[in-house]
């Protein structure tokens, strides 16, 4: 449809779509009132910028589909041809989420995660009763395009009210969204408001033009608080949502212009279930997550280990040309360069630890290319997993003991570095915790300042010690930075100033302690 076209078309259909809002619930800024110069402003430049973008220009379309509750283990046991397409199609990542105390594993912190592309400790948002939430700060991805480029159209649609909904404690999607579609769900009502969605939202993505749209389903998360993630029950009700997901999908497909538009399929859910039913906690069943992604740039069949829920959101905006600048997320198609995930095929199963199933390969001592671990100093005996720096996955180290703030390490991806006092002082050993990260001797310029990069996850306690230290040129180490207080899910930078005619420089990580706490170190850079 030509522009000109477009903008008759949405003239003509005013009266009319007034009507489906008041039926629907869909609601519009306050901006668009009829008349209002600004909302006619707005409304010609979305006109004039919605001719499709083809797959060639520097922005596409992305609809992001959130299924409450699912557990991606049960999508591949369930009948659900759609979402098994797009795994084959695109990219399957599974991923973990925090605990408390950031937040808990529930549905108002795990929609904000997807919608901001930040994790809790910035969006604030700890459970479902949204107290401290902080979306001016930390707007979702479609209010966010809308501020960048109001030509933009974004769509939301929802059956869990604190998403699109003014009176249920969000909106998670603001008022700023150009279309919001909320219908009222709960548990035992989502399998009759879910086709609803379905139905406005499949009409939205065929006829219509948006640019960014997010779409939920919720009578999965329904199914596992009545019957839990390992009934029949659960699974039948991953087919029925499958079902609608395809309608989607046939949606954006029979649009006139698709082949010409450069579209994205993201699929995420906001938190898993247990076998019996519920979450909340902080098991890898309720901290489970996955996104499931297809589009150009994305390889068919892949698998990834290095993709977390704020992904989501950086991606979306990355598709409609939108910098995805300040979020903890990344979009899919960033490097991944950090040589600690190189590490995954050497990982081992456990050894010493019991809490950690016997299956799971999460832990390895040898460390990558040109990077050393000095265990001089180290005890002997304990834990072997933890015997000195190890190099380990989330779902491996938080597993060996929960709830004492491990799950907390969100900023980490696939593969990082930990040292565990804590866990290593579970068997006998003599000596005290005392190791020491060293990295490669990287090539530096003298009389030029450079930047330490590193991520940090950091428990403190009286008696321990964690150091980063700096040498250049093999001269003796010097401290640049030292920990006296918890440090949580940190992104670190340190500025070096390098001295006059040195050529290298080599930093160390050192930590000691004796059954006290942690520290966790990755992807390390310096630029």
């Amino acid at each position: 449809m030509s522009p000109v076209l477009r903008g008759r078309t949405l003239a003509v259909t005013a009266t009319a779509t007034a009507l489906l809002a008041t039926t629907l619930g869909l609601t519009t800024p306050a901006s668009a009132t009829p008349g209002d110069p600004k909302a006619t402003a707005e409304a010609a430049a979305k006109a004039a910028a919605a001719a499709p973008r083809t797959a060639t220009g520097s922005a596409g379309k992305v609809l992001v589909i959130g299924l409450d509750g699912v557990v991606l283990d049960r999508v591949e046991a369930a009948d659900a041809p759609n979402l098994k397409g797009l795994m084959a199609e695109g990219l399957t990542a599974r991923s973990t989420l925090y605990a408390s105390p950031m937040a808990a594993t529930s549905s108002g912190p795990g929609w904000s995660t997807v919608a901001t592309g930040v994790w809790p400790d910035e969006h604030g948002v700890k459970d479902n009763t949204f107290t401290g939430k902080n979306y001016a700060a930390h707007p979702d991805f479609l209010t966010r395009a809308e501020n960048a480029n109001p030509a933009l159209n974004t769509y939301a649609a929802a059956d869990w009210e604190p998403l699109t909904s003014t009176d249920a404690g969000g909106p998670v999607f603001s008022a700023k969204v150009d279309k919001r579609l909320s219908l009222k769900g709960d548990r035992d009502g989502y399998g009759s408001e879910d086709p609803k969605i379905a139905t406005a939202a499949s009409a939205e993505l065929r006829d219509g033009n948006p640019d960014a749209s997010f779409v939920y389903f919720g009578q999965v998360d329904g199914a596992g608080h009545s019957y839990g993630a390992a009934s029949r029950q659960y699974l039948d009700a991953i087919g029925r949502v499958d079902t609608l997901v395809g309608r989607l999908l046939t949606a954006v497909k029979a649009r006139p212009a698709y082949a010409q538009e450069n579209w994205k399929i993201l699929v995420t859910t906001d938190h898993g279930h247990t076998d019996a039913g519920g979450h909340g906690g902080s098991t890898l069943q309720e901290r489970g997550t996955f996104v499931i992604a297809k589009g150009a740039g994305i390889p068919a069949g892949s698998v990834r280990d290095d993709v977390k829920l704020v992904d989501v959101a950086a991606t979306a905006l990355a598709q409609v040309g939108v910098p995805a600048t300040g979020l903890d997320g990344v979009p899919l198609d960033s490097p991944d360069d950090d040589p600690f995930d190189t590490l995954r095929p050497a990982l081992q199963a456990r050894v010493d630890e019991t809490g950690i199933p016997a299956g799971m390969k999460g832990f390895t001592h040898t460390p990558p290319a040109g990077w050393s671990v000095d265990n001089s100093k180290m005890g002997t005996g304990g834990v072997t997993e933890w015997a000195g720096w190890a190099f380990a996955t989330d779902e491996f180290w938080s597993q060996a003991q929960r709830d004492q703030w491990r799950e907390l390490n969100v900023r980490s991806r696939d593969v990082f570095a930990v040292a565990d006092s804590d866990e290593w002082d579970d068997k006998t050993h003599t000596g005290t915790f005392d190791s020491t990260l060293v990295t490669p001797a990287w090539a530096v310029t003298g009389g030029t300042t450079r930047t330490l990069d590193f991520r940090t996850h950091y428990r403190h306690e009286a008696g321990q010690t964690a150091q980063v230290l700096v040498s250049y040129d093999g001269a003796a180490p010097v401290v640049v930075k030292t920990y006296t207080a918890d440090a949580v899910a940190k992104a670190e930078s340190l500025p070096l100033r390098i001295p006059a005619g040195a050529t290298d420089v080599q930093v160390r990580f050192r930590y000691s302690g004796s059954n006290n706490w942690f520290w966790t170190v990755d992807d390390v850079h310096l630029r």
